[in-house]
């Protein structure tokens, strides 16, 4: 995975766009029908929105080509469908990508292609607006949502936790859930004091946030987010945008990573040559209908994701782009 730090490259994509446009338009154009497969995850979370946006768009982009989506359980399950051929393409948190692609826990590393980049994931935590609770540390002890057990973002929370001596499990009370979708409301019932999750726009955190009571976010202090990237130097540290969310009147730091969009090993160059070429025309069309989406550019494909891991179609088309 790259290390490279997140930064505004969709301020880029702009200038990038009609270079990469004039580029690909000296290509043959393949309009054989193609349908190609993308996990995603359980309803409810940010992966399933994602992968709307990005089925509509590439197809209005390119009529010929056909994303049939289908929910999993998320990232833990869609690595091994691609290595098992099972699917064509795959959604894949960013710690989940790095543990996969590490070996962290497998045999081996895994064989799998990055063919585009969806969008950086900071966690946080949110709670009720009327809630005590302000900062981590009170949170320990509390009953704690971490998402569906399949999801990188509980990957994430392990990262984010262990460099300030909490444990998952040990130190929460943990509920893992079977969607994604049902956490807001079980920390507006009471049934948790707080919901972990990640990204600009996630659904879960929308949902807090427009409720009528409001919502709280917590994420690390400035001295537990320099604890963390000393010892997890493959995370990084993002801004969550004022305004990102209803009442969210002031920027929030936080700790994450990138997510991307993966392809098996073994997909035809021209096929993924074919969905590059399809993203970069709908780059302006999936920020339409998804803004988190906005950072699901070539600009930062080519930025962010490792040359080593880059699907080789998607590393031609990039160059044919003028982006690499």
């Amino acid at each position: 995975m790259s290390k490279s730090t997140r930064v505004p490259m969709k301020k880029l994509a702009p200038v990038f766009l009609a270079a990469g446009l004039a580029a690909c338009a000296t290509a043959p154009m393949d309009n054989t029908p193609l349908t190609l497969t993308l996990a995603t995850a359980t309803p409810g979370g940010g992966f399933p929105v994602y992968g709307a946006a990005f089925q509509g768009a590439v197809q209005t982009a390119d009529p010929t080509l056909t994303i049939d989506t289908r929910n999993t359980k998320g990232s833990a399950e869609n690595v091994p469908l691609l290595e098992q051929g099972k699917m064509d393409l795959a959604l894949v948190q960013g710690e989940a990508a790095y543990e996969a692609l590490a070996g962290i826990g497998r045999d081996k590393p895994a064989n799998i292609k990055i063919l585009w980049a969806m969008y950086s994931s900071p966690g946080m935590f949110v709670v009720r607006a009327d809630s005590p609770y302000k900062a981590i540390m009170d949170l320990k002890g509390k009953p704690v949502a971490w998402g569906a057990k399949g999801s990188g973002l509980v990957l994430l929370a392990g990262y984010t936790l262990d460099p300030l001596g909490l444990q998952r499990d040990r130190d929460f009370t943990p509920t893992y859930l079977d969607r994604a979708g049902d956490g807001p409301a079980m920390v507006l019932d009471g049934r948790v004091a707080a919901l972990w999750g990640g990204g600009l726009g996630w659904p879960g955190f929308s949902t807090m946030a427009s409720s009528p009571g409001g919502a709280r976010f917590i994420a690390p202090t400035k001295d537990e987010i320099d604890r963390i990237l000393a010892k997890h130097k493959f995370l990084k540290k993002i801004t969550v945008p004022a305004g990102s969310y209803s009442g969210q009147s002031q920027p929030i730091d936080s700790v994450g990573s990138w997510s991307f969009v993966f392809a098996r090993a073994d997909l035809p160059e021209a096929s993924a040559y074919r969905v590059a070429r399809a993203l970069h025309k709908a780059e302006a069309d999936i920020a339409k209908r998804l803004p988190a989406a906005s950072e699901s550019t070539a600009a930062n494909t080519a930025a962010a994701a490792d040359p080593a891991v880059l699907h080789p179609g998607v590393a031609k088309y990039l160059k044919d782009a003028g982006l690499r």
